[in-house]
């Protein structure tokens, strides 16, 4: 049993990202002033400073990062991981990273605007329950299922959108990505969930978006503006 709050984070920033248009993957994108992986390491520097910090990142991609960093005068302390030919891969990479006694999130490096008491709320929950912890949002949209004759409506109040950070023990984390690949491993808690673990719900934040599209692109750019002004 973890007796003593130890905090890291695996961030997954090995995609291609070129969904969201321009000539750089998504990650390393300018949003607000600054590349938008930078800023989701800042988010996590800012809730606790001497968390352990992951990055996972694609080998051609890392000579690019350094560059970076550089340019930027990137001074927040990290380690970067060698990715894998999926989200999994990469995100099992980063977990070598991890001692097994702490508590470990995995979060979207194209989810920048995740907040301090966000995080708090994942690691605490993960923390004091022993379990994995992930963050939902309600479904706003009418949802119908695909059938083999058409569609069925849902009832979208018993549907949530999931988040990151998912946040779990990391010594169970690490097992259950022992686990063979599976397409059907949409996110870490399918993994853990297959292997085992309970998985608790706590509250996401609207605001906590993931940017895949050239709309997400403007998007972040104008709430960047809007928290610049307040």
């Amino acid at each position: 049993m973890i007796s003593e709050k130890k905090q890291s984070v695996v961030i997954a920033a090995g995609g291609k990202g070129f969904r969201a248009g321009g000539e750089l993957p998504k990650q390393f994108q300018p949003i607000g002033g600054e590349p938008m992986l930078m800023r989701t390491i800042r988010a996590f520097y800012d809730y606790d400073y001497s968390m352990r910090i992951i990055v996972a990142l694609s080998e051609e991609a890392q000579p690019l990062w350094a560059r970076l960093c550089e340019e930027y005068r990137f001074t927040i302390r990290h380690t970067v991981a060698t990715g894998g030919e999926t989200r999994f891969h990469s995100v099992k990479n980063g977990l070598k990273e991890i001692p097994g006694e702490e508590t470990v999130g995995v979060h979207d490096a194209a989810r920048p605007f995740v907040t301090p008491e966000l995080i708090g709320r994942c690691f605490d929950a993960s923390f004091e329950n022993h379990c994995g912890v992930i963050p939902v949002v309600d479904e706003a949209n009418s949802v119908r299922q695909l059938t083999g004759t058409g569609s069925r409506m849902l009832d979208r109040k018993q549907l949530k959108l999931v988040q990151t950070p998912q946040v779990f023990p990391a010594w169970e984390l690490k097992k259950a990505y022992e686990t063979g690949f599976d397409p059907s491993f949409t996110d870490d808690a399918s993994v853990a969930e297959k292997w085992g673990m309970d998985i608790q719900l706590v509250e996401g934040e609207e605001t906590n978006i993931k940017i895949t599209t050239p709309f997400d692109m403007l998007l972040a750019g104008y709430y960047c503006q809007l928290m610049a002004n307040r």
